[in-house]
């Protein structure tokens, strides 16, 4: 059979469903293959939105995302989806087409030319891609294609997930191999013994928890990526303490369970932060405590309590210097499990007095204030939040948009549904990300209606993929906040120097579309909520409409 036929049998096999691409020459192949497979496909119009679609996909499945790209721009343009797929450990396949190999920048022993292009549209992308991935290989034996193939799949959905990249040239493409004759991967290549002694940091973690007065449980996504989120809610349950999540983690646990405090960082309910900072026990499972988490100071954080980190990555740990007593290098859920067989050793204290402490700072010091509720003048992002969740069925998938209010903001201010899903781009913070996300989403939850809350910046970076939206009507509806422009540029330079200075205001050299002609020559349904006054009736109003709209 054709190598390209052959790549996405491998991919059809692995369960995935959909594959989000952008076809071009250098990846014509693959592109034909792709069409003939039984795969459902997406066509973007910009590659960019391929990648972030098939990273949101992977995070509505919980399984493999799939982008096919082509060669020079094709792939580069990719880079920031990968790069959001890295940093969130979201386990995607990236595949691009390539010069064939007469063409590339490399003698037939694989040595480099020295020169910098070779082949029209060349670029040795697996050299830039490689810091952002867990395996990045250019196929250039066809027999070689089972091997990296099978290689690439473990790894992206093992140990720490994460995204993998296979290049294949364009001749490569179109060999022809003898499936049977493939050698293939054994996954005991990348395996590594554990050093550690599970049963021995259980019993350090359980010791340390019955001696606690104040305990806290932070949960991370490492709980999801484990899939263990039932398990996960078994031991909140059974521990009966307070329960903390962080941004990436925020669908884990609902705001409106009984031991929920809140989301803890520089951008967080106040109550969340005294909480965890009163703790005297911290158990943080699949979180990685960065700095947002930690507030830069990782020394001073939760700095009474006996902290338990539980990451499958050994270089988290590292970073945390001494600031963590006890450090569990394993999967979170398989750390859950571990802890649940062992409850019998685990006290039951009465620790009525810190969980109603909690439940006091959660209320007095509540996000949404009335202030936020006045029926007059412009509508209050924190009050949107609000409405909407009001309004929306408890199941309806969340994306929250771009850097800017439409996360620091309306995730801030979000409360979140138990078994709601909510989708965004907290640790690279990406514009362009809320299109291309909600058709992700969309297509992974088999075309139920998906609610995108984005800002008009970020809107504009993927405006184009309205049109993919449009061509396959696909229920979805975005808010946009009219933030005229870079709301948050606009204000950190008037904080830092005085006025805004650059690339935020017309007046600085910055301007913006009106977004409804857009979406209507998009052949798109538009609405325009002005006030506040009726609000929950205005979104009522909007959602009966159905999508897409604008």
């Amino acid at each position: 059979m054709k190598l390209s036929d052959y790549v996405f049998r491998v991919v059809a096999d692995s369960g995935v469903k959909h594959v989000f691409l952008v076809p071009g020459g250098g990846a014509m192949h693959l592109n034909d293959s792709l069409s003939r497979s039984g795969i459902d496909y997406v066509c973007n119009l910009h590659e960019q939105a391929s990648a972030i679609a098939a990273e949101n996909y992977s995070k509505a499945t919980n399984h493999l995302g799939v982008a096919l790209v082509t060669t020079g721009p094709g792939g580069t343009n990719a880079i920031t989806g990968l790069a959001g797929a890295w940093l969130d450990s979201t386990p995607c396949l990236f595949l691009s087409g390539q010069v064939k190999r007469a063409d590339r920048m490399f003698a037939p022993d694989g040595s480099p030319l020295g020169v910098r292009q070779v082949g029209m549209q060349e670029v040795d992308i697996v050299a830039i891609v490689r810091p952002l991935t867990k395996y990045a290989i250019t196929i250039d034996d066809p027999g070689s294609i089972r091997y990296h193939m099978e290689k690439a799949l473990y790894l992206a959905k093992s140990g720490r997930p994460g995204p993998v990249w296979i290049d294949i040239p364009l001749d490569v493409q179109a060999s022809p191999i003898d499936p049977e004759a493939l050698r293939g991967f054994d996954p005991h290549e990348c395996e590594v013994g554990s050093q550690v002694d599970m049963e021995e940091l259980v019993g350090e973690t359980i010791r340390a928890l019955n001696q606690s007065e104040r305990p806290m449980l932070l949960a991370g996504n490492g709980i999801r990526l484990a899939r263990a989120e039932k398990e996960f809610l078994e031991l909140v349950d059974m521990l009966d303490i307070p329960v903390e999540a962080t941004w990436l983690a925020i669908d884990l646990i609902a705001d409106d369970h009984p031991l929920f405090v809140g989301r803890p960082g520089s951008l967080a309910p106040r109550g969340a932060n005294f909480a965890v900072q009163n703790s005297d026990f911290l158990l943080a499972l699949g979180a990685r405590l960065d700095r947002v988490i930690t507030g830069y100071s990782p020394e001073r954080f939760a700095r009474a309590a006996h902290k338990v980190m539980v990451d499958i990555d050994p270089t988290e740990l590292a970073k945390m210097g001494n600031s963590i007593q006890t450090k569990v290098e394993a999967d979170a859920g398989q750390f859950i499990r571990a802890l649940l067989r062992r409850k019998s050793e685990i006290q039951r204290k009465d620790r009525s007095a810190w969980k109603q402490r909690c439940v006091n700072w959660k209320e007095r010091y509540p996000v949404i204030l009335p202030e936020h509720r006045k029926p007059e003048g412009r509508i209050s992002m924190y009050h949107l939040a609000e409405a909407l969740q009001d309004v929306l069925p408890g199941n309806t998938p969340i994306v929250s948009g771009s850097s800017g209010s439409a996360i620091e903001l309306f995730l801030l201010a979000l409360r979140v549904k138990a078994g709601q899903r909510v989708f965004h781009t907290t640790a690279l913070g990406s514009m362009g990300y809320g299109i291309a996300a909600s058709i992700g989403v969309c297509m992974a939850n088999g075309r139920r209606p998906v609610v995108c809350v984005d800002g008009d910046g970020g809107f504009q970076f993927n405006i184009q993929e309205l049109e993919t939206v449009s061509r396959l009507k696909l229920p979805i509806t975005f808010f946009v906040l009219n933030n005229d422009g870079y709301a948050s540029i606009r204000i950190s330079q008037t904080n830092f120097f005085g006025a805004p200075i650059i690339g935020c205001t017309p007046e600085t050299g910055q301007t913006l579309p009106d977004i409804t002609k857009v979406a209507q020559a998009y052949g798109l349904q538009t609405d325009i909520i002005r006030d506040q006054s009726h609000l929950r009736g205005d979104l009522r109003r909007v959602q009966s409409r159905g999508g897409p709209l604008v």
